[in-house]
């Protein structure tokens, strides 16, 4: 993994040890990462991440959403069952999903950047059809918001969450992913 990766991914297990949450990254084998490639063409930034960082249980926490981080064994079969509806592109790799609602957060392997990453999307399930929503301008960006709602959320502790503490949490985030993906926070999704 490159320097701007693992300072990523370090920051991400910072917070789980913090908030005490379970959390565990493994390597994924070398020739799974390499069928990744050929069968979903990912990038080479998400294989690196991948063969270094394998999220092999990995969730976030927030008062507004749970993200699990997909394990490169699942990304198959996860992207197999998006990939079911007719609006799916072919350059979309899903690589997390919400797991309140369902949705799926996915890489637009046909927008990649010179460091071999791409930006991260989201979209509504159980539509008519795929809206993106930008989520992060790239995985590593995605990661360090991920780290930062997570942050964040530390402070609202675990009771339930009513609208008006919803809207007081991503009013906490909105600034902090300005700073980490201006794009990202004009896009929506986070506020």
């Amino acid at each position: 993994m490159d320097s701007d990766l693992a300072d990523a991914v370090d920051g991400l297990k910072v917070v789980f040890q913090r908030r005490k949450i379970a959390f565990s990254f493994g390597k994924a084998p070398p020739e799974l990462v390499e069928a990744l490639k050929k069968q979903l063409r990912v990038p080479p930034r998400f294989r690196n991440f991948l063969l270094g960082a394998n999220p092999v249980q990995v969730e976030t926490v927030t008062p507004v959403e749970k993200i699990r981080l997909l394990p490169a064994d699942a990304i198959v079969e996860a992207q197999a069952q998006v990939a079911k509806t007719p609006d799916w592109k072919a350059s979309w790799v899903v690589i997390a999903e919400s797991s309140l609602l369902g949705d799926p957060y996915f890489l637009d392997t046909s927008k990649p950047d010179p460091e071999g990453d791409c930006p991260v999307y989201t979209a509504m399930s159980g539509q008519d059809r795929w809206v993106p929503t930008l989520a992060a301008s790239s995985f590593a960006q995605f990661l360090r918001i991920l780290a930062t709602a997570m942050e964040i959320a530390q402070g609202f502790g675990d009771a339930i969450m009513d609208l008006e503490d919803e809207d007081s949490f991503r009013e906490a985030l909105g600034p902090k992913v300005k700073v980490i993906d201006a794009a990202a926070l004009r896009a929506g999704h986070w506020n």
